[in-house]
């Protein structure tokens, strides 16, 4: 018989609560918990953070329960810019930067677990040693064939303009771990962050490879898995479209076929 709950060691718990002594404007965290080492279930761990004493952004929230009331609280961060893309997490179910999401003051609680249908390492540390092996898959740099010139490869301002929406991407993997197909597929569908990374190559006017790139993508399950959802779109922090450089990667295929 088909059994479609999760396994017993998975069953999220509830974890333990800690208060903001003293305080009189707090706000609610429910942060994810879950360390390899102990044999433990996973658990949602209850935090009641002081806002007078707090920044804004969620990654504020999280440094401050760090510092202040449980330092084995694990999490990737680095840049507080929406730069660096390493504070990737799923807050109150949208995927976003911490240090750029707000905290909702109007909201009971909070609750911040790592990017979805991922491994966890620990905590709200995501395993993404797949997502940067099909990362690298791509040969995420300009190949060329012509001897190099002098000084640059020139590119018009009109070809330039082509890599904006493009360039632009951190790869935090909010929007594959948005993605539906990329969950069920994310052995063998580069997924849209790759993909999206892939379209900037093809595009570059200096890059002399496209051909062989195209042909790495012609595969039923590399590129073909995208049913434009849009799930990739509404969770990108940086504003790009993903569905649309893959819908452009599509019409290549076409076009070199005619």
């Amino acid at each position: 018989m088909a059994e479609f709950n999760l396994p017993a060691n998975s069953r999220i718990k509830k974890g333990k609560t800690v208060k903001a002594e003293g305080a009189t404007n707090t706000q609610t965290f429910q942060v994810y918990r879950w360390n390899p080492d102990d044999g433990e279930n996973p658990r949602m761990d209850t935090f009641e953070v002081d806002m007078d004493t707090c920044g804004p952004m969620v990654l504020d929230a999280l440094i401050k329960i760090k510092n202040e009331m449980d330092s084995t609280l694990t999490f990737r961060r680095s840049c507080r810019e929406g730069v660096c893309g390493s504070c990737a997490m799923n807050m109150n179910g949208e995927n976003g930067l911490a240090c750029t999401t707000a905290i909702d003051k109007k909201a009971k609680s909070i609750a911040v677990t790592p990017l979805p249908h991922r491994e966890v390492i620990k905590d709200l540390v995501p395993d993404l040693t797949d997502f940067y092996a099909q990362y690298a898959s791509i040969k995420p740099w300009m190949q060329t064939q012509t001897p190099a010139p002098t000084k640059e490869r020139l590119q018009s301002k009109e070809d330039r303009e082509k890599l904006d929406g493009l360039y632009e991407c951190i790869l935090c993997a909010c929007c594959s771990t948005s993605c539906p197909s990329y969950w069920w597929n994310s052995d063998r569908y580069l997924g849209p962050a790759i993909l999206l990374q892939s379209y900037r190559w093809l595009i570059d006017s200096r890059d002399e490879n496209t051909g062989d790139r195209l042909d790495d993508l012609e595969d039923p399950f590399r590129l073909y898995r995208c049913h434009t959802i849009m799930n990739c779109a509404n969770a990108c922090p940086k504003g790009l479209n993903p569905a649309k450089a893959i819908a452009e990667i599509k019409k290549m295929m076409v076009e070199r076929r005619d």
